[in-house]
């Protein structure tokens, strides 16, 4: 009779039985697409990641405001709690005892080796192995002890493995999936099980996933009743049930919502810090970019405070380098080159141009024309790269704007990838990262595609060798000093013009309680919030 009224009341939140507001204990909520799969290991962006964590825990999460919280783990390991070893190769986790998975089986440190077996499984088609791969073998000496031994000293490994890391990857049951030669097409995917605050009760391809709390989560049973996630790519849609209070939480509006959502009764913006940018990458092995005067020049005729005041409403932060204010990492001493179009000019004439006859500067006869790529389904991005043309064009440079969907931009190199390829020579796009500073994945000769996420192709020594010491040393102000020196090389040589640090939009419903997004995963304390 119970799950007779659960499908009942389910039914009645999708045929519209929404629209005179609020339902208590049910949370509706509004994502921009739909998870490929429901198996954590291959979740592959921001939308994956939460849908995941209502199901599945991780070994680490953290808290709204960063701060490191044991979640399947009974405490976070660190050199002065000795689980991080003092020659900083071994990393062991004592695991919770009262946690049993959705079926009533208990979970074990036989899970916690197994998912790092599939994540580094070839067979299994995991977006990101980045962490795990440090990792030279697993022990479990008991049920609840989990040994990682790493292949050299890895400073991120708390959060990497398992952890709020760029690629949240939470844990799976060995004993329903360690039969498995591959997971890539497994039942599990469209039905898991997990040990997380919430269950799934059904998952309607194309339209929503129904959930249904874990009354025995050993860290409480949750105080909703039901969610409901469903997919509206639209985001005029998602504000329009907004405000007729059809769905309770729109997740993560673009900038380009700004101008609506505060007007939107009933509701209100949560912004969340994020370990996060949007910036203007160039590509250092085209001309003239390898000329370093030519880059400080764009970044000198480019408003910051114009593209922030008129792409965000003035809400996002203007970036010096990459790590934002918030972190630990951040240098404040970096300062960011002022909007000088004089300066521009001078080095622009400086580096050996001189202005055409239509405007434009040329040099030996070749004109200064960039050719600039974004992903056609940012809006805010395009946009922002048709303010910079504008910009750009008062200094006496052409960019050439073409946006390409985000599988070819992004794609790998022999896929015909845009940015593997180099086929660029300027770049609008961000980066999310998890709490970690860790920015060798950007910034490191061995990162340079193709394989490598260093888009921009910058190789310093003095930069990776500050890379060498903010990964093999634990202790945070040796990192921070580390990562101060890269940020200062960054400015130095300008390989990337960082436009602005990204604090993430979530607006929700005034009744929605408890909501407290921590910077990587805003679900990570479901089991608390109420509505």
């Amino acid at each position: 009779m119970k799950r007779v009224l659960t499908m009942a009341l389910i039914a009645c939140v999708l045929a519209g039985c929404t629209k005179a507001g609020t339902i208590p204990g049910t949370l509706r909520i509004a994502i921009p697409l739909e998870p490929a799969t429901l198996n954590p290991i291959m979740a592959s962006n921001t939308t994956d990641a939460m849908v995941h964590a209502f199901i599945f825990d991780l070994l680490v999460t953290a808290d709204e405001h960063g701060k490191l919280l044991p979640d399947l783990a009974q405490t976070v390991p660190t050199l002065r709690n000795g689980g991080i070893s003092r020659d900083g190769l071994t990393i062991t986790y004592h695991l919770r005892r009262n946690v049993r998975w959705h079926d009533g089986a208990p979970f074990t440190s036989k899970d916690v080796k197994f998912s790092w077996q599939a994540i580094m499984n070839p067979a299994n088609d995991t977006p990101s192995r980045n962490g795990y791969d440090q990792v030279r073998s697993v022990d479990t000496p008991d049920d609840f002890t989990v040994v990682f031994h790493l292949k050299h000293r890895f400073a991120p490994a708390v959060t990497a493995l398992f952890g709020e890391s760029d690629s949240p990857t939470r844990i799976l049951p060995e004993h329903l999936l360690g039969r498995y030669h591959d997971l890539n097409r497994v039942a599990f995917n469209n039905m898991p099980i997990g040990t997380g605050p919430f269950k799934v009760a059904e998952w309607v391809r194309g339209d929503h996933i129904s959930l249904i709390p874990n009354d025995a989560y050993f860290m409480g049973a949750p105080k909703l009743k039901h969610i409901i996630i469903r997919v509206v790519p639209n985001e005029n849609t998602a504000i329009n049930e907004l405000t007729t209070h059809e769905i309770d939480w729109m997740f993560q509006a673009s900038p380009n919502t700004c101008r609506q959502l505060p007007h939107v009764p009933g509701s209100h913006v949560v912004y969340v810090e994020q370990n996060a940018y949007e910036s203007i990458r160039f590509n250092l092995r085209r001309a003239p970019l390898d000329d370093v005067r030519v880059r400080r020049a764009i970044t000198d005729a480019i408003d910051q405070k114009e593209l922030v005041d008129t792409l965000t409403c003035g809400m996002q932060e203007i970036a010096t380098e990459d790590h934002p204010a918030w972190m630990w990492a951040h240098d404040p001493s970096v300062k960011r080159h002022a909007f000088d179009l004089h300066e521009a000019r001078r080095l622009l004439a400086q580096a050996g141009f001189t202005p055409g006859r239509d405007g434009i500067l040329q040099k030996n006869g070749i004109r200064l024309s960039l050719a600039a790529v974004t992903n056609n389904g940012n809006l805010t991005r395009r946009q922002s790269a048709i303010l910079v043309q504008a910009m750009l064009r008062k200094v006496g440079i052409d960019l050439q704007l073409r946006s390409y969907p985000g599988a070819q931009l992004f794609g790998a190199a022999g896929d015909g990838g845009i940015l593997q390829l180099g086929k660029f020579d300027v770049m609008f796009g961000g980066w999310y990262a998890g709490l970690d500073p860790d920015d060798s994945a950007q910034y490191a000769c061995t990162s340079i595609p193709p394989g490598g996420y260093d888009y921009t192709r910058y190789c310093n020594n003095d930069v990776g060798a500050a890379q060498e010491a903010a990964l093999t040393h634990y202790d945070v102000p040796t990192r921070a000093q580390a990562y101060h020196r890269i940020e200062r090389d960054l400015a130095r040589d300008v390989p990337e013009d960082f436009l602005w640090w990204v604090k993430q939009a979530q607006p929700i419903s005034n009744d929605l309680k408890g909501f407290a997004p921590n910077p990587v995963t805003p679900s990570w304390n479901s089991y608390q919030w109420s509505i």
